[in-house]
């Protein structure tokens, strides 16, 4: 559940939807011996794990969520074209 910005600098709590920009990350078991929430041991394979993130109105101005394999979701600035655009 989100409670938090995903910002670690920033302690704005998540109260609505509509309020500064949601991120939706597919992830993958990390093991073998892991199955995720969806598994079916008759098919034999598994499922993507989902994880949402959450960047309030004032960070999501500026700052977007990367994922990065080994390190996981991390921050970084919004690049300057990008950010003219919106």
């Amino acid at each position: 559940m989100i409670s938090k910005c995903a910002n670690p600098t920033c302690s704005a709590r998540f109260r609505y939807l509509h309020e500064g920009k949601l991120f939706r990350f597919d992830r993958e078991a990390k093991a073998d011996s892991q199955f995720l929430l969806g598994f079916d041991p008759a098919l034999g394979k598994r499922s993507r794990g989902v994880e949402f993130f959450w960047l309030c109105p004032k960070c999501a101005g500026s700052l977007t969520l990367i994922y990065c394999r080994g390190v996981g979701v991390t921050t970084h600035p919004v690049h300057p074209l990008l950010k003219a655009a919106s």
